[in-house]
């Protein structure tokens, strides 16, 4: 095997993919290859994930698995969330690996590497320094990930919420927005790539620019996004359902990912709702619906503001789509909360539904709680709040049937184009699955001829006019 050669598994959120990706690019621009095949690669890199218990296991299991194949002359590098929240313990449990990388310096990855294969050495090398840094050196490596048309742009990491569940700061330290020129640079990067849909992430997007003393930070960058880089080719967004914006090199779309309640502003909505690029989706966690619930949560408690805001959002933004998640089965949730839950979720009737049963997660503030809801209780209230929104998921597809939606197309497969529409966040939503062949690549407008409880299927509305 060549000596600049790596390979690279990332597990978990968007957001860790972002960072392999970035890693990638900072080796690749040192001269490594990336190799598809473990055998066929000198460094082994495996960014983990160790937010809740199963994705720990993930990651043990992936690191278990490259370390006892690894062939002579090949080093082991343990990067991201796990290893920065266990350190010393992953090394521990997982004999051969050779380094340990944390989360708040994975630029320093092309160095840890180097430093790995300099010389033998007994113990695995640590690179596990606690400051944070996202903000400098912003044209090392772009922090993004691209995906077909698609991309992510990291806007900002770590998080200063107090949720009492969470791990998150434990694991990436308080936020740290990026510079908004930095991002700017990367929007315009993609846009000349080609690439058409822009995500925005972060552990919580509405606090986008606190730490740089901006105010109404995610609205201003949305502003600045669209006047000095998506205006270069302005399209309608899916809100003039139908008019079928088939780009000529310029951003079409950019959503919004991980809003937190009570910091949607009223610039935030107005910006959702005047800027064409910006999408009329939002991704707001909520995570309850019981006052009690959600101040033992320490999340924000207020539902006159979540009711007053949903409603806000609903006659503002035309043709919001909305997508929450929720947990079940917290410490002390009762029947009488869990029914609070389940009315609401029946009441407001969101467009997508994410639900978790609560992981235990030792060290987080919720700790002392411990874990008392039995088991069996998480899953049947997990199962009856899935059948509720899956129900409601069909009704609310089932009301676009006849109209025309544009659609974003990403594969094509047995006679079927696979796409997606503005209501449909990469990877966690649904699909539009399209009659005929329309280029990847393209937003094309789509009768919708058909609901199923996630996905729609449809027709072109011009497919003489779609060039192969």
């Amino acid at each position: 095997m060549s000596k600049n050669t790596f390979h690279l598994v990332s597990l978990g959120c968007a957001k860790n993919t972002v960072d392999s990706d970035s890693m990638a690019q900072l080796l690749l621009r040192d001269g490594y290859r990336s190799m598809d095949d473990p055998s066929k690669a000198a460094v082994l890199i495996v960014n983990t994930c160790g937010f809740i218990g199963p994705a720990k296991e993930e990651s043990y299991r992936v690191l278990d698995e490259l370390a006892k194949s690894k062939l002579d002359g090949q080093v082991l590098i343990a990067a991201g969330c796990l290893t920065q929240r266990y350190g010393v313990e992953v090394a521990k449990k997982v004999s051969g690996i050779d380094g340990i990388l944390g989360t708040r310096r994975w630029m320093d990855i092309v160095q840890v590497v180097k430093e790995v294969r300099k010389s033998k050495h007994p113990e695995p090398i640590y690179h596990l320094p606690e400051t944070a840094t996202v903000g400098t050196d912003e044209y090392d490596a772009l922090r993004v990930s691209v995906a077909g048309a698609s991309a992510y742009i990291k806007v900002a990491d770590g998080c200063r919420r107090p949720c009492a569940f969470c791990a998150i700061p434990l694991i990436k330290g308080t936020a740290v927005s990026r510079p908004v020129e930095a991002i700017l640079h990367e929007a315009r990067t993609l846009r000349d790539s080609g690439v058409r849909e822009l995500v925005l992430i972060a552990q919580d997007t509405t606090d986008y620019g606190h730490d740089l003393g901006m105010k109404d930070g995610l609205a201003i960058l949305l502003e600045r996004l669209c006047d000095e880089v998506a205006d270069i080719s302005p399209h309608p967004n899916p809100s003039s359902i139908g008019k079928g914006a088939r780009g000529e090199g310029g951003l079409d779309w950019i959503r919004v990912m991980y809003a937190y309640p009570g910091y949607v502003t009223d610039r935030l909505i107005e910006v959702m709702a005047t800027r064409k690029q910006v999408l009329p989706y939002l991704d707001m966690p909520l995570q309850h619906a019981h006052p009690k619930t959600l101040y033992r949560m320490k999340r924000p408690s207020n539902m006159d503001w979540v009711y007053k805001t949903l409603g806000k959002m609903r006659a503002t933004v035309k043709d919001l789509s909305m997508r929450t998640t929720f947990i079940v089965g917290y410490p002390g949730e009762t029947d009488e909360e869990f029914q609070a839950l389940y009315d609401f979720v029946q009441e407001i009737r969101f467009d997508r539904v994410g639900t978790f049963q609560f992981s235990f997660e030792p060290g987080t503030t919720s700790a002392p709680l411990g874990d008392p809801v039995p088991a069996s209780v998480k899953l049947e209230r997990f199962e009856r709040l899935m059948e509720l929104q899956q129900n409601i998921s069909l009704q609310v597809n089932q009301s676009y049937v006849g109209k025309t939606l544009d659609v974003l197309i990403e594969g094509f497969d047995n006679g079927i184009s696979i796409g997606r529409s503005y209501r449909d966040a990469p990877e966690i939503d649904g699909m539009v699955l399209v009659e005929g062949r329309a280029k990847v690549g393209e937003i094309v407008p789509v009768r919708i001829t058909g609901a199923m409880a996630y996905d729609l299927t449809g027709a072109l509305v011009e497919p003489t006019l779609i060039k192969l």
